[in-house]
């Protein structure tokens, strides 16, 4: 068995539903620290919903051959995972880890404990080779990514930030690709804005509609034309923004009765072509337009982010064609992931991981021909950076 197959076991055995880490982050602080990782525990929010935070980071020694300015890499997950569902519906245990046809099966297992494992397991390989590189490495780690993620990856970002942590490059492995691994990797994804809309008319009988004001045929003229709107035209990395709605709630329970308000929810997911403060004057330019009587409350889940083809594109581009002879493809299609809070502290961030068709599934599963593949694309890309570090300090 690989260490890294070994050690996803590990994890998958361990069952952190979110936020629950249920011993996940000491597992791996244990094994980091050897190789001369600081750990630190940065947990956050309330005891009834009590999150796990891991910051750990080596620090590359000063040289004199080094660069002015070592850079960072940072590898980013989550060690939660969702519920389970129906147990009677998984084929094994969920949080035992089970072999069968060629496939680890467990919850997590694709979603993201593997991607973890392979991430330590290629710090330590390649830490093994180069003892003293120059480049700071870092493990950003959360229990609060499938929940509220309110108290995990936003409130470490916030700590780093406050106490002018610098972090150049960020690998986060949620999974990303669709048919192999390292066929997709994402170098941005689309912001989220939600609205909670509520059209007030006057309640009423509906046989005597002149008495009253029916809230649901006064919206639906403007939610047609939101409906209609193109709101931008996307660009060369992103599709255009999407307007949707997911609830639509009026109306008492009886059918004799003009209900008095009727509650639309709807999402935005925006590109970088558009902004969260351009699309809510727009919306509201509308709904003003159609005189309604209405209040919008408004949800920012995250803004867009974009990592052009760069240092870490190129590294990790080169990683994947070196061990699988596949040309990835950059997407940012998808919902959204933490590196949405990343990358307001991180200029290049992407995600890499295993193929995501099971995840969040009954009997969730990952190849096991997919698992060392994954822990050498790190490990090279690894060796990618450090090759360029040593180039730039080469050139100083």
């Amino acid at each position: 068995m690989s260490r890294t197959l070994h050690l996803a076991e590990q994890l998958i055995a361990l069952p952190s539903v979110t936020p629950d880490d249920a011993g996940c982050l000491q597992l791996l602080a244990q094994r980091l620290a050897p190789l001369g990782f600081i750990n630190q525990a940065m947990d956050s929010g309330p005891e009834s919903f009590r999150v796990s935070n891991l910051w750990s980071k080596r620090t590359a020694t000063p040289t004199n051959k080094a660069p002015k300015a070592i850079k960072t890499i940072a590898f980013a997950g989550h060690t939660d995972v969702v519920p389970t569902g129906p147990l009677e519906q998984w084929s094994s245990d969920p949080f035992k880890p089970t072999h069968r046809d060629g496939k680890l099966y467990g919850r997590g297992a694709s979603d993201m404990k593997t991607s973890i494992a392979a991430f330590v397991v290629a710090v330590e390989e390649f830490l093994a080779a180069t003892p003293e590189p120059l480049l700071n490495i870092a493990f950003l780690l959360t229990s609060d990514e499938e929940g509220p993620s309110v108290d995990g990856t936003k409130v470490v970002v916030e700590q780093l930030r406050a106490r002018g942590e610098q972090l150049d490059y960020c690998i986060v492995g949620e999974p990303t690709s669709v048919q192999k691994t390292g066929d997709m990797i994402k170098n941005g994804r689309r912001g989220t804005l939600s609205g909670k809309l509520t059209v007030r008319g006057i309640q009423g009988h509906i046989a005597y509609p002149h008495l009253a004001r029916n809230p649901i045929h006064q919206a639906v003229p403007a939610l047609a034309e939101l409906a209609a709107t193109r709101w931008d035209e996307g660009n060369a990395f992103f599709q255009p923004t999407s307007w949707q709605m997911s609830n639509i709630h009026g109306g008492t329970g009886a059918s004799n009765i003009i209900p008095g308000a009727v509650v639309i929810d709807f999402n935005f997911r925006f590109c970088t072509e558009s902004t969260a403060e351009g699309l809510k004057q727009r919306v509201h330019a509308v709904l003003d337009r159609h005189e309604l009587e209405y209040e919008l409350q408004w949800t920012l889940g995250g803004q867009p982010f974009l990592t052009t083809p760069g240092e870490l594109v190129q590294a990790v581009q080169q990683a994947i064609t070196a061990e699988t002879g596949l040309a990835t493809e950059l997407s940012t299609t998808g919902g959204t992931s933490d590196g949405r809070f990343i990358a307001t502290l991180c200029p290049q961030v992407i995600e890499l991981g295993p193929p995501n068709a099971s995840i969040h599934k009954i009997d969730e599963h990952i190849a096991i021909a997919d698992i060392e593949p994954l822990k050498n694309i790190y490990r090279r890309t690894l060796d990618n950076l450090h090759a360029q570090a040593l180039a730039a300090a080469a050139t100083a």
